[in-house]
């Protein structure tokens, strides 16, 4: 009963102990269009785990207009896209072991999810960060910013 009023008085002061579950639980779309439909995906940085669900709303099948959730720093989006290309579709288009990589999912078709659920450990509050699609030739446009602060 002492922790919900607590809890209670923290919130009517505006008080904040780490993030809430919602806020570390963030969702995408993708769609046969090559498109995400947003830019910015932010998480506060208290959040331990970030989860985010990427739903492809097209149409066509994973081989022929697939999409996955790549997180990277800003400055290795080019290389991890290219690497990506290389490993093919068995490995979801992202290097094996890539340690640029924080975070990725596996390659879906239209109408198909994936959660991706990862630790942020290695991740640095108000770092520079870009969510992408490493399917062969969308990186250079499916991507955005991926806001940890």
């Amino acid at each position: 009963m002492t922790n919900r009023i607590l809890a209670a008085a923290a919130l009517m002061l505006g008080l904040s102990f780490g993030a809430n579950a919602s806020e570390c639980e963030l969702s995408l779309e993708a769609n046969d269009m090559m498109q995400f439909n947003t830019k910015v995906l932010s998480a506060p940085a208290s959040c331990k785990e970030v989860s985010i669900t990427l739903t492809h709303t097209g149409t066509l099948p994973a081989q022929a207009m697939g999409h996955n959730l790549v997180i990277t720093d800003t400055a290795n989006v080019a290389a991890v896209g290219t690497d990506g290309m290389a490993a093919g579709f068995d490995n979801n288009y992202v290097k094996p072991g890539d340690e640029r990589v924080y975070a990725a999912s596996k390659v879906i078709g239209g109408g198909e999810s994936v959660t991706l659920t990862f630790s942020t450990e290695k991740l640095t509050a108000g770092g520079d960060y870009t969510f992408l699609c490493s399917f062969p030739g969308h990186w250079a446009i499916m991507q955005g910013k991926f806001e940890f602060k």
